[in-house]
């Protein structure tokens, strides 16, 4: 199995409902998120995939996000704004943006140097 991983990063802020301590009050975070795909094979140049095509999709996705406030956006009208609802969301958009024989491996979203939230199928 080969895999390639991608960064970059998007600014937003969000607030918990529910959550007893300060992630409840209004904050937010400049995230970092990981993107691991893999296939079996290499392409016919010998790569798992571009990575300036894995960049570009991974900007899209972040662009829905980036200097919004999470909590207003549809995507997290029925569901917290966490670090891990916000990787499986990466992930789904991602999924179906990839090549064919390409599988999404997983998704990371840090949400500081120390702490992040993983997601995979």
């Amino acid at each position: 199995m080969f895999k390639a991983k991608v960064r970059d990063s998007f600014s937003a802020a969000h607030s918990l409902r529910g959550y007893q301590g300060d992630c409840e009050r209004l904050h937010g975070h400049n995230y970092r998120v990981e993107v691991v795909v893999a296939a079996e094979a290499l392409d016919q140049i010998g790569v798992v995939m571009d990575f300036r095509d894995l960049k570009q999709a991974l900007k899209s996705v972040l662009f829905e996000m980036d200097h919004h406030y999470l909590n207003d956006l549809a995507i997290f009208a029925n569901c917290n704004p966490s670090a891990e609802h916000i990787a499986r969301h990466i992930y789904a958009r991602l999924k179906g943006m990839l090549p064919s024989g390409m599988a999404l491996s997983e998704v990371a979203v840090w949400e500081n140097e120390n702490c992040c939230a993983i997601y995979s199928e």
